[in-house]
């Protein structure tokens, strides 16, 4: 159970904070509901508390889990599905995961796509969908400004993967 304060993160909206737990009527029965506020673009969502754990709200990571997270985009394998309606619901698959590394994953395919050919209507909204997500989250937690994140983010998805040397 969170509490009014925490920071926390919704798989499919990024992070922000529970600014209220409210109990209301919906249809009939009386239920208990976070108030999720974003402090990016003042999106505010009422989520079950009983379902949150089931949505994947988690609490965002630490400022030594985020340098990690950085650390090991580079590294991350990106399988790419040449079909379009596979490789958008594998990616939606990801996003919904509410894991970090998968969203990263979702686009680094998707800005590698981009740098060898344009990408439909859907898969630019996704792109941009998911690096919200990251953004969001590591914006609160190292306080650092919006558009430096996302910089730090395109950097570390177009790196090469940094290969182990041979052992002889």
């Amino acid at each position: 159970m969170f509490n009014i304060g925490d920071l926390v993160v919704h798989p499919m909206h990024g992070a922000g904070v529970i600014d209220d737990i409210v109990r209301e009527k919906v249809t009939g029965s009386e239920k208990e509901y976070y108030v999720f506020k974003m402090p990016m673009g003042g999106l505010i969502l009422k989520i079950p508390t009983a379902n949150s754990q089931a949505i994947g709200i988690r609490s965002i990571i630490s400022p030594d889990e985020a340098e990690a997270f950085f650390d090991g985009i580079p590294g991350l394998e990106v399988e790419v599905n040449a079909n379009w309606n596979k490789r958008y619901q594998e990616n939606l698959t990801r996003l919904k995961s509410g894991d970090l590394n998968e969203v990263a994953r979702v686009v680094k395919g998707l800005m590698r796509r981009e740098s060898r050919r344009s990408l439909s209507t859907g898969e630019r909204k996704m792109l941009h969908s998911a690096k919200q997500i990251i953004i969001s989250e590591i914006v609160l937690v190292e306080g650092s400004a919006y558009q430096d994140v996302e910089a730090r983010l395109d950097r570390a998805v177009m790196q090469p993967a940094r290969r182990e040397k041979e052992k002889v």
